[in-house]
């Protein structure tokens, strides 16, 4: 089960992470050009960059799917511990009782290691159905989240005429950047002024 509960703990932050590597690239309308070309362009390009560390921890709809993501794995996690807990007293129980000869026969004996048996293929098919449901749902949620970065930016830039707006993570993407050339808490503001939270 360690590898379970590890791989649950970091299952939100892992997909937020991922997702970004994935989109931050992608636009509506991708070209591309020979260095020449677009080096021709360059004086007249107006870009902007936006901190994804910053995004993550700051847009709502992100804070939320985390924390539900959190809250669901940390069910998963505590069903699987409990039926791993009743499936070990249960062995305990049969070792003693075959220590003790308390089987009325061999048989017997037989058929409650199969029944034991069965029980732990059953707790690993459950393990990965629960697991399998956890990936699924940050797949979805992870389009969502992208989604909704890529609505919002491609209304914000009609009135903004950015031609790149550059994804950074620490120092991954950009080397430097002069910090006039980031927007970080407009996008931010301007998502959470468009988010809605689903009411529970």
């Amino acid at each position: 089960m360690n590898r379970m509960n590890y791989l649950m703990n970091g299952l939100a932050a892992l997909a937020f992470i991922v997702l970004f590597s994935q989109c931050a690239g992608k636009t509506d309308n991708q070209t591309t050009s020979t260095p020449i070309q677009a080096n021709v362009g360059l004086s007249g390009m107006k870009i902007a960059y936006v901190e994804i560390d910053t995004l993550l921890a700051k847009y709502n709809f992100c804070i939320d799917l985390n924390e539900a993501m959190v809250k669901k794995s940390e069910n998963v996690r505590l069903t699987l511990n409990q039926k791993a807990a009743a499936l070990d007293k249960e062995r305990q129980e049969f070792q003693k009782k075959v220590e003790n000869n308390a089987f009325l026969s061999q048989d017997r004996a037989q058929q409650e290691y199969n029944r034991l048996l069965k029980l732990e293929q059953d707790l690993q098919e459950l393990n990965t159905k629960l697991q399998n449901g956890l990936l699924e749902e940050n797949n979805k949620n992870s389009l969502q989240f992208r989604d909704s970065i890529n609505a919002f930016l491609k209304e914000y830039n009609k009135t903004h005429g950015y031609s790149l707006i550059f994804s950074n993570t620490g120092l991954d993407n950009l080397l430097y950047a002069d910090s006039a050339f980031n927007i970080t808490e407009e996008i931010v503001d301007g998502l959470n002024a468009r988010y809605s939270p689903v009411k529970k």
